[in-house]
Formats: structure tokens, sequence, C-alpha cells
């Protein structure tokens, strides 16, 4: 019997150990350089290793840049932020444009060009801990919903008689919805990609996608990204943050995405109170819809900002 107790506690504190190197590797970037590959295009020993330690994922640099003229402007929030601002003349307003999980503003640069094309000067903007933004750190749309606020106020400043819309893809979705949720900031429209429903659900989805028990060990990741990160991870909802959101909302989602449910939008889209309207594109899944959508995707988004 006192065997088996101390094997039962090895593993216990083996599965605690491994479950903190997770939460933590989730949410903090490495300065290296490398390629991050997809949960479920990792072979056996990959997995084996993550298992254990985690997995590193290299902060995204911002490798290309914009072919037009473009100004780097720098914002403080947690973090020194950094953004690329292309002017458009007579401008119908102004987007911002938030990235998702370990992305960077380069990697949103398409978005930006057809909102250019439609007549909008555009404001692409790197969280912290990503691109050319300092630190290294993400909270998943959490912290990053102050990196919208600043944005926001940084272009109604510069801009008092522009409309200001804010597009965001997944974890730049969520980081608006929850700005909007907090402080009240009045955006003339948003466009919102792919946002998850709870943070539970989105980590319980990285486990599943690698083909590892979802239970306990997400709620145990929940529990120890929180004591790392500073906030209650639990209660880090968008669906809640919905039912804040009366600005008129396009909300996008892609037929083929296996992070995101389809169940999870349409519980986003009934809690939003504004005027809205939600698209489901047939041939995307979690990823950039300019790759398979991008008709689509323009015509929707050019309707809805008539």
């Amino acid at each position: 019997m006192k065997k088996i107790k101390w094997i039962i506690l090895i593993l216990f504190i083996l599965g605690n150990v491994m479950v903190y190197n997770h939460a933590y590797q989730f949410t903090h970037f490495t300065a290296g350089e490398g390629i991050r590959k997809k949960p479920e295009n990792l072979n056996l020993s990959e997995k084996i290793k993550i298992l254990f330690c985690g997995a590193q994922i290299p902060k995204r640099r911002n490798k290309v840049l914009p072919k037009q003229g473009f100004e780097t402007i720098y914002i403080q929030s947690h973090e020194k932020l950094e953004g690329w601002f292309i002017e458009q003349p007579n401008p119908k307003g102004v987007v911002i444009l938030f990235h998702g999980y370990s992305g960077s503003k380069s990697g949103i640069l398409n978005y930006g060009n057809a909102f250019n094309e439609l007549g909008y000067s555009t404001l692409l903007m790197d969280f912290m801990g990503s691109g050319g933004s300092e630190g290294y750190q993400t909270t998943i749309g959490f912290k990053e919903s102050q990196d919208v606020e600043v944005a926001y106020d940084y272009v109604k400043e510069r801009f008092p008689n522009q409309k200001i819309i804010l597009f965001g893809s997944s974890m730049g979705a969520v980081a608006i919805m929850k700005s909007i949720h907090d402080v009240l900031i009045d955006p003339s429209t948003i466009i919102l990609e792919c946002p998850f429903g709870k943070m539970r659900t989105t980590v319980q989805k990285r486990f599943d996608v690698m083909n590892l028990p979802s239970f306990p060990f997400a709620d145990l990741l929940l529990f120890y990204g929180s004591l790392q990160n500073g906030f209650n991870t639990f209660k880090h909802n968008p669906i809640e943050y919905a039912k804040s959101i009366n600005t008129p909302t396009l909300l996008l989602h892609g037929a083929k995405d296996d992070r995101v449910t389809m169940q999870e939008i349409e519980t986003i889209y009934n809690n939003l109170k504004g005027e809205k309207e939600l698209i489901i594109l047939e041939e995307s899944a979690h990823e950039n819809y300019l790759r398979h959508s991008k008709t689509d995707w323009k015509e929707a988004v050019s309707i809805f900002l008539k």
C-alpha cells in the first residue's frame, strides 16, 4: 500500500508539473526562430515531448512589409505596441486590424489590402508579445483587450471625424469583444472572424486535436494559466462579452473550422444586441479567409459596410 501511495503521489506531482509547463508555453512565446506546427500535424515523438514539456511557440516576426507606403507607429499598452498605418486619399474611415493567436500584423496584410481597395485607411497592429511589439506573453485576448482600447483611442484622437471600424481574427476578435464589454469603446462597426465561445472550450480543443484526454488536464491548464498570468481564465468567455455589444457586427465563420464550433458561433451571434449579420464561408477552415473564400469575404464585408 505504501508503494501504491508513493506511485500515486509521484504521478500526481508529475502530472501537475507537465500541465504547469503546458500552461506557461501556451501563454509565453519563445525568442528563437522556428515554424509552429499545428497539433494535428505532430508525429508521435513530437507529441510525447510536448506532452511532458509543453509546446514551445516562437514569437511570430513580421517578415513581409506592406507594398504601399506606410507609417510605423508605437503605442503604449501593457507593452509598447507596433503598428503600420496606411493612409488612403479621402478615406471612408479607418479600419484597425488585429491578428490571431501566435500571429502578427504581416499575416493580415492581405486583409489590410482588401480594406484599402474598399477605400479605407488601415492600422495593422501587433498585440503585446507578437511581431514588432514588446514582450513574449499572450493571454488569448484577455489583456489584449487593452491593446484594442489604446489603438482605438490613438485613431480616435488622430482622426476625430473618421468612422472607426475594428476587425479581428480569432483571438483578435475576442480581444475586440472584451474591450467593448469592459471599457465601452464605441467603434462604428466591428467585423469578427471565428471568435471562440469560452476559454475552457478552446483549451479542450487543443488536447482533442492531439488525440490526448482533455479531462482533467484542460481544467488544470486553466488553473495554472490563471496563476501564471494574473487573471481568471475560467471567466474568459466571449459568449458573455457578446451580451454587452450593441455595435453593428459582421460575424464570419468557416464551415470547415475544427477549432471553433458552429454552436459557439451561433450562441455568440444570438447574444449580440445590435444590428448583426452572420456569414458562413463554406470553403474556409480556422484560417485566413482570403485564402479560400476571397470573393465571398469581400462581397460580405463590402455590403455590410455600405
